[in-house]
């Protein structure tokens, strides 16, 4: 039985919009066995595979050569990946192949390919779903990278030995070098970026120090984040000469593209400053973050843990990153990478209390809070963080808590129209000076 032409199958796909029909089409091609239709759409939707190239023409329908063969297609599709073809000599096989390629051959299959959009309707999820079951080699990898989870959902994990660094406000990078040179950049979800070229360059000409192809995982950072998101996926009058790349993480390329490495994040982390540092004064534009290693079930860890989060609260940072120093990088979102926002403590007096509404009616709704911090009077109502039995206790006590000290933690500090002070989303952590069972 001769296989179905990739092109036909295209065409047949797009003929219907239906999901169902995309996905029995798929299912119905992977039971023949049609490895050539299967190939391509590994080719044309996989994020790690780029050619290079900007423009590839389409074919007038009765503009016909004598047609391509497969292997002759997929050879300079192999040197363009591989950046054995650019510029020039790239465009002139692009052409010679379109020249002698049928009109429907390159319009429908090959030129579909090579810019990277099957433009029928189906995506490496389709594919993957109907396909896996019945052949692997037909699966295609889908992009992910490593994600984070809050840690404020997860706050016993927020516990023992982790690798603290500051968290970015910047736009995530997934940068492959490979040992030839050839340096690809990536949005998270798989997009290729294209205008960052003075990061490519550094980071090509350094390529030399990996024996294989790497994942390099950061983000990177402009004067202002507004113009940086204006840059990210500009096509012409692209201004970006000032963006750095801030690296937080390697891996292979292999593992990557499985889903996962073993090697522990201190490890990983070890080994970008090893690459790093003796290069560091020849890549202006890329910079590795550190971390610190904080025990954060001793005092002086919480005592740190506290330092940093005030630091990065000067600094302006987003927040700070917590890592288990352990566990491997997994392509998805994971407890291994927590992230939380910078917080500050206070130390405020009680004067007055608010009955809750709703479940909490006749429990305590509120701590109405006042007192001077850094030479701010801050003025502000706590009422998250407070346990149920916090709630009943308090509220039948509520008269004794008046000029008591509770400690507050907050995101920070704020100003009203007025000119007074707040704080954005006080917490309640305790009373200072009672332990748990302690009369008010």
């Amino acid at each position: 039985m001769n296989q179905r032409k990739p092109w036909d199958v295209i065409d047949e796909i797009d003929w219907n919009n239906a999901r169902t029909h995309k996905e029995a089409m798929c299912e119905r091609e992977a039971r023949a066995g049609n490895d050539e239709f299967f190939k391509g759409c590994r080719w044309a939707l996989d994020s790690t595979i780029t050619f290079g190239i900007r423009q590839v023409e389409e074919k007038r329908p009765d503009d016909n050569g004598k047609g391509i063969s497969p292997e002759s297609f997929w050879e300079v599709a192999r040197k363009l990946s591989t950046r054995e073809l650019t510029g020039n000599a790239a465009q002139v096989a692009v052409n010679y192949l379109m020249l002698n390629s049928v009109a429907r051959e390159w319009n429908f299959w090959y030129r579909r390919i090579l810019i990277k959009d099957l433009r029928c309707g189906i995506s490496e999820t389709t594919i993957n779903k109907m396909v896996e079951s019945i052949n692997g080699n037909y699966v295609i990898p889908v992009f992910k990278c490593q994600l984070a989870h809050d840690g404020a959902n997860h706050e016993s994990k927020v516990s023992g030995p982790k690798l603290i660094e500051v968290k970015l406000d910047g736009v995530r990078v997934i940068t492959i070098v490979y040992p030839s040179g050839h340096v690809d950049m990536y949005s998270r979800n798989g997009k290729e970026l294209v205008n960052f070229p003075h990061i490519k360059e550094q980071l090509s000409k350094n390529a030399i120090f990996f024996k294989d192809p790497m994942v390099l995982d950061g983000e990177v950072m402009s004067s202002s984040f507004q113009d940086l998101m204006k840059q990210v996926h500009r096509k012409s009058d692209v201004k970006a000469d000032d963006a750095v790349l801030n690296l937080f993480d390697i891996l292979s390329l292999e593992d990557f593209k499985r889903g996962r490495s073993d090697i522990p994040q201190y490890e990983r982390s070890n080994a970008l400053q090893i690459w790093y540092e003796p290069i560091r004064d020849h890549i202006p534009n890329i910079h590795v973050l550190g971390n610190e290693m904080v025990d954060l079930d001793t005092e002086a860890g919480q005592k740190r843990f506290s330092d940093i989060n005030a630091t990065a609260i000067a600094g302006g940072y987003e927040g700070i990153m917590i890592k288990d120093p352990l566990a491997g990088y997994e392509c998805k979102r994971t407890v291994a990478w927590l992230k939380q926002k910078p917080f500050i403590e206070v130390s405020l007096t009680v004067v007055g209390t608010e009955e809750g509404t709703g479940k909490n009616a006749g429990r305590l709704g509120a701590l109405i809070v006042e007192g001077e911090d850094d030479g701010k009077l801050i003025r502000t109502n706590v009422g998250s963080g407070l346990t149920d039995d916090n709630r009943i206790t308090y509220w039948s006590d509520r008269d004794n808590l008046i000029g008591n000290i509770v400690e507050v933690r907050a995101d920070a500090v704020t100003q009203n129209q007025d000119g007074s002070y707040s704080l954005r989303f006080p917490r309640f952590k305790g009373f200072r000076g009672f332990e748990p069972g302690e009369k008010l």
